[in-house]
């Protein structure tokens, strides 16, 4: 039996991401290219200051690239209006939350937003598609609860729940694991893995956990000063990508486990 080719999700494209200064640019990382099919977890990994975060805002049209060509679902992303990408991409960041004193459910609902009318009058379809979605991220039982009164990984929870009732063939997010322990980080990217599977959806994140994404990514994009790299996690170890990631006095990429240790010598 031949296997189904997936579609493609998101297309980068020969893209340059930086910052326009004056008549100059400033170039963060330049000739990226890179296509995420569906129903993939995708982990976005590299050092400090190596422009993940640039790359993101970039990804989600908050920051205009330099050059190149981001498509998303075969459809140029500068030529998306803001409603219509709402219908197509969605994202959880870092950012601190504004609404802590809605309730669970009231914040997951703001994820209808895009298809509710100008009163925001959700329909039995949008209850019934938020009711999932809190089902997915099992905090259905605390629906009633202020989101002042959950703990951090409850929280990401739910800012996950919300990015799921919005319905869009892609999630991106902006380090979910920061703020929590090793149990949560772990919990939180299995949770994501899972939801790939269980949805369908592409989701997209960058993280400093790159022993957990190795792990659980179908596919990870990997940030270093040579270039961007985009492939499978066996692939990236077996071509040592992750041994040139950091230097080499302190931190090691240990090929036969694919994890980093500390360099004791």
């Amino acid at each position: 039996m031949i296997e189904e080719k997936k579609k493609n999700i998101l297309c980068v494209e020969n893209l340059t991401i930086g910052y326009k200064i004056k008549k100059s640019n400033l170039v963060v990382a330049e000739k990226i290219d890179f296509s995420l099919g569906e129903s993939q977890l995708v982990g976005l990994v590299g050092a400090n200051g190596i422009g993940k975060s640039t790359l993101l805002r970039t990804l989600i049209k908050v920051q205009p690239s330099l050059s190149g060509r981001i498509k998303i679902n075969n459809e140029n992303l500068e030529e998306i209006n803001a409603l219509e990408l709402a219908k197509k991409l969605s994202i959880v960041l870092t950012d601190p939350l504004s609404t802590a004193n809605l309730s669970i459910y009231e914040l997951v609902a703001l994820g209808r937003h895009p298809y509710t009318n100008w009163i925001g009058k959700l329909s039995e379809a949008d209850e019934a598609i938020i009711s999932r979605a809190l089902d997915l991220v099992k905090i259905s039982d605390l629906s009633a609860k202020k989101c002042y009164e959950l703990s951090d990984g409850q929280l990401q929870k739910v800012m996950i729940a919300r990015a799921l009732v919005q319905d869009t063939d892609i999630i991106i997010l902006d380090e979910p694991t920061t703020h929590l322990d090793m149990y949560h980080k772990a919990y939180i990217l299995k949770l994501l893995k899972d939801l790939t599977k269980e949805t369908g959806k592409t989701i997209l994140f960058s993280s400093h956990e790159i022993d957990l994404a190795i792990q659980l990514c179908d596919t990870m994009i990997v940030m270093t000063n040579e270039g961007v790299i985009c492939d499978e996690p066996c692939n990236l170890i077996a071509n040592g990508v992750f041994e040139s990631l950091f230097p080499k006095d302190l931190i090691l990429f240990d090929n036969s486990t694919g994890s980093f240790r500390v360099n004791k010598s």
